[in-house]
């Protein structure tokens, strides 16, 4: 059974374009190496321009097997570069019900 996840990256200043670039490769070598499903990811951005995205995982274990995967593991180094991981509760939405976002499209 699939898990889905929701990654959240705030842009480092003047990175905006690059984390989108970032964007537009992950899900897509994630899905080349086996570890998530074929649903189609969805890009959000909360009003402080930290971005969401919320992709499936094919199983628990692929998540797992992500951090021993070395084409994984230089997508997720290029995140660092461009954006820092927070969670849903640094986000202002997360502490209010029927949160909105704006759509994204990397």
């Amino acid at each position: 059974m699939g898990r889905l996840v929701i990654a959240l990256y705030r842009p480092r200043l003047g990175c905006e374009a690059r984390l989108r670039e970032v964007l537009r490769d992950h899900v897509p070598a994630l899905r080349a190496e086996g570890l998530v499903t074929a649903r189609p990811e969805l890009h959000l951005r909360a009003a402080d321009g930290t971005v969401l995205e919320i992709f499936e995982w094919k199983t628990e274990q692929s998540s797992v097997d992500a951090h021993h995967n070395a084409t994984v593991q230089a997508l997720w180094a290029r995140f660092e570069q461009v954006a820092e991981f927070v969670s849903l509760a640094d986000l202002p939405e997360a502490h209010r019900p029927f949160s909105h976002f704006d759509p994204l499209v990397p």
